[in-house]
């Protein structure tokens, strides 16, 4: 099993000159500890589960950029961007340019996205999610046109694009990994299946609701003629590692559970994330572990 940091705070201590330094020592410690992977989330106000609305919120291919300047090996994506935000083939080129600038390390993940308030209080289209869903096909579609090289005309319900060239192409081959994110079965799952290269659930919601959302996964796969394990099985979830959490053996205990229920590649964000001892700590006592799951 691979193991993945999110970071999704940036409200760290010493205000907005301190932030290009900690995430530095962040990225820079994950990858040290042995982290396969970084990913931000494509917010642009802090969502409630997480903190209060109006904490530090950076953008995420800015972020991913610097972090790309600052890393040399770990994978660098968005868990994940809504399909609201940009138009796709801008969303394409902006993708593309992290993966040449990170030589080749870059994942497109991507979603319906869900975050009304935020996107009502900067003035940016909220459809019904229907048509979100919509547009996420097209924007998969597009991804896949473009990246394979052609410029012939995209024609969509929504989007149409008269010359989608990208030059230079993505160093990745055949592209960015495209991981969907959510557990729809009818839709996301759908989508993953035809278009994705990952998917990814919550941990949260147990090993039994990861093995089912995987048999249904399984069910699009096969209805489409297209071999399961193509697609990369990713989770998101948390962990505590400080004085009062989870021991390493607890920690090490749940992604065995993970692994038996599916799952390929966890991504946790950590407590406390900016006192480094966290990485540091998983680097030295769960990540060696889980590399046999």
């Amino acid at each position: 099993m691979k193991l993945g940091l999110q970071i999704p705070s940036f409200a760290w201590a010493g205000g907005p000159t301190k932030l290009a330094p900690m995430l530095q020592q962040i990225g820079q410690a994950a990858e040290d500890a042995g982290f396969a992977s970084l990913w931000v989330m494509d917010h642009f106000f802090q969502i409630e589960m997480i903190g209060k609305t109006d904490e530090p919120m950076l953008e995420s291919y800015s972020a991913l950029s610097f972090l790309a300047a600052v890393t040399k090996r770990v994978r660098l994506g968005t868990l994940v961007t809504g399909v609201i935000y940009r138009y796709p083939a801008i969303l394409i080129k902006t993708v593309t340019t992290l993966d040449v600038l990170s030589s080749g390390r870059a994942c497109f993940g991507i979603g319906a996205g869900w975050y009304e308030r935020e996107a009502v209080g900067l003035g940016v289209p909220f459809p019904p999610l229907r048509e979100r869903f919509e547009r996420l096909k097209e924007t998969l579609q597009i991804a896949k046109h473009m990246w394979s090289g052609k410029t012939s005309p995209y024609s969509g319900k929504y989007y149409q694009l008269a010359e989608p060239l990208c030059v230079p192409l993505p160093l990745s081959k055949p592209h960015p990994p495209i991981l969907v994110g959510g557990t729809g079965e009818k839709r996301t799952l759908r989508l993953v299946a035809k278009y994705a290269d990952a998917c990814n659930l919550y941990d949260r919601d147990g090993a039994d609701a990861i093995r089912a959302k995987l048999a249904v996964l399984r069910r699009h796969c096969d209805e489409i003629r297209r071999p399961f394990d193509e697609i990369e099985r990713t989770a998101i979830g948390e962990a505590d590692v400080g004085p009062g959490g989870m021991s390493p053996q607890q920690i090490i205990e749940h992604c065995r559970s993970m692994s038996d229920a599916g799952i390929q590649h966890l991504i946790l964000s950590l407590a406390r994330v900016h006192e480094l001892t966290p990485i540091e700590k998983m680097g030295r006592d769960v990540i060696p572990a889980v590399s046999h799951f």
